[in-house]
């Protein structure tokens, strides 16, 4: 059942626990039925969400797309500053949805998913500062 804000698209602290629950999903432990290319858009997801949510504390409009550059662009033009690592989360934007289905694309490693999960972590970790600045 919907609940009623201002802008109907949640609030930035609903945001982030959207962002938070990405994370924790990504982080359970892999079975033999689970691709990391899942755990990836987790990892994206997590990245993208708690982006959007510092973006929507700042009041700064954004499209509803999967791509973080686009995002961190938006956090540049308006200012907002992030550390330069984060900058990285961008290469997540392939976890979005080429990686995702069966194709063409190279199998992601065990490693690969190390990198994200450190970038998405570091992105979210930077969110909550941004939103909740007490924690």
């Amino acid at each position: 059942m919907p609940h009623e804000n201002k802008n109907g698209l949640g609030t930035p602290e609903e945001w982030l626990k959207r962002a938070k629950s990405n994370l924790a999903i990504a982080r359970l432990p892999k079975t033999k039925d689970i691709f990391w290319e899942d755990y990836c858009f987790e990892l994206q997801q997590a990245a993208e969400k708690a982006l959007k949510a510092v973006l929507m504390s700042k009041g700064i409009k954004f499209r509803f797309v999967h791509d973080l550059a686009e995002l961190l662009t938006l956090l540049d033009q308006n200012r907002i500053s992030f550390p330069d690592e984060l900058r990285t989360a961008a290469e997540l934007t392939d976890y979005s949805v080429e990686s995702r289905y069966p194709g063409p694309f190279e199998p992601v490693t065990e490693i690969e998913f190390k990198d994200a999960l450190k970038i998405a972590e570091a992105v979210v970790k930077w969110a909550e500062s941004e939103i909740l600045p007490s924690v």
